[in-house]
C-alpha cells in the first residue's frame, strides 16, 4: 500500500496557486465548484491508487468532530 504525501512536494507551489486561483477568475460559484471537481477526478485517476485517495479524502476531512 502507497502511503500519502503531506509534506510540501509541489515546486514553486506559490506559481501554482497563483496558476489555480487564475484559473477560476470570471467564473461563478457554480463554474468553479465543477471546475474543482473536473480537476479532483483528473488528479485522482492521475494518482490511480485507491488506498492513497482514501487516505487523501480522510486527510481532507480532518481531525474528527
Amino acid at each position: 500500500m502507497s502511503k500519502l504525501v503531506l509534506t510540501p512536494n509541489i515546486e514553486v507551489a506559490d506559481d501554482f496557486y497563483a496558476e489555480l486561483l487564475a484559473a477560476h477568475e470570471g467564473l461563478s460559484k457554480a463554474e468553479s465548484d465543477a471546475l474543482n471537481a473536473r480537476l479532483l477526478l483528473v488528479l485522482a485517476n492521475h494518482v490511480g491508487d485507491r488506498a492513497v485517495l482514501i487516505q487523501a479524502l480522510e486527510a481532507a476531512k480532518g481531525p474528527p468532530r
